[in-house]
């Protein structure tokens, strides 16, 4: 089986919003203290990618990321995690590449490398959070879709077909999808990504990993922001107003008091 897995690189979403800067004129945020990081549902979608390679020897997984030079980063990991191959497609100095337009790319980029039998992506982004370039990617592949899946196994027996556990608002779907077919994966308790060893780490930067254009791919670079579809009109960092009031009083049992009857002054103005 040949697995491709579709990464995007974000800043790190764990940090403060006080962290974060913003670009006004190009309408984006920039790292300021905030490191690059990979996309945690696409580390899932990996980890998932990875646990189907363990069970089923000759398996080999394909990771694509589209971006700048740093995304390098990104791909290095995914090698170090036992990704058999990298796929770099080489995009700079555009902003917010519209889900269409990356979807165009990983698809021509897809269709480069060996035919696969499951393409995985994380089930949205942590920093735009589309959700829609999994499904985007489906139909320009022509290929069948299933969304928010956690699980991939085979049926007991073998065979062909791929059975899928997908979540849903109410519950759980089982669903049998015979390859090839398109995945987004949403995170699990069985599909928390695994860390690299820091051998496997020094060891993936032995390894090659191809870049390509989109010229490469025959397509026009993306869609500048100016030109998309949807414009990014204003960009701000939440800011939220705390107070902070410290409790005075000779005991602890005086300070417990006061407090007390701060909270109820707080909760019977807000009534």
């Amino acid at each position: 089986m040949h697995i491709v897995v579709c990464l995007k690189q974000v800043l790190d979403p764990e940090i403060p919003a006080r962290d974060f800067r913003i670009d006004r004129n190009r309408r984006e945020a920039v790292p300021g203290s905030a490191a690059l990081v990979t996309n945690i549902f696409c580390e899932n979608a990996l980890e998932l990618a990875l646990q189907v390679a363990e069970r089923e020897p000759g398996t080999t997984i394909t990771a694509v990321s589209v971006g700048p030079a740093s995304v390098e980063d990104t791909l290095r990991k995914a090698l170090a995690l036992k990704a058999t191959r990298a796929v770099h497609v080489r995009v700079d100095g555009i902003v917010h590449t519209a889900p269409a337009d990356m979807a165009r790319l990983l698809a021509a980029a897809i269709r480069k490398v060996d035919a696969a039998d499951l393409v995985m992506l994380g089930r949205e982004s942590a920093d735009w959070g589309f959700g829609q370039t999994g499904a985007l990617v489906a139909e320009e592949l022509a290929l069948p879709f299933v969304g928010f899946v956690d699980r991939v196994e085979r049926p007991d027996g073998g065979g062909l077909a791929l059975l899928l556990r997908r979540q849903t608002d109410t519950g759980w779907e089982r669903l049998a999808a015979t390859p090839p077919v398109v995945v987004t994966v949403t995170n699990d308790e069985r599909n928390v990504p695994r860390i690299p060893k820091t051998r496997d780490v020094m060891m993936s930067y032995r390894q090659a990993i191809t870049t390509w254009t989109p010229a490469d791919l025959g397509l026009s670079p993306p869609t500048s922001a100016s030109e998309a579809a949807v414009e990014v009109v204003d960009l701000s960092i939440p800011a939220r107003d705390v107070q902070c009031e410290m409790m005075t009083g000779k005991t602890l049992d005086e300070k417990v008091d006061g407090f007390a009857r701060r909270v109820l002054e707080i909760v019977r103005a807000g009534s």
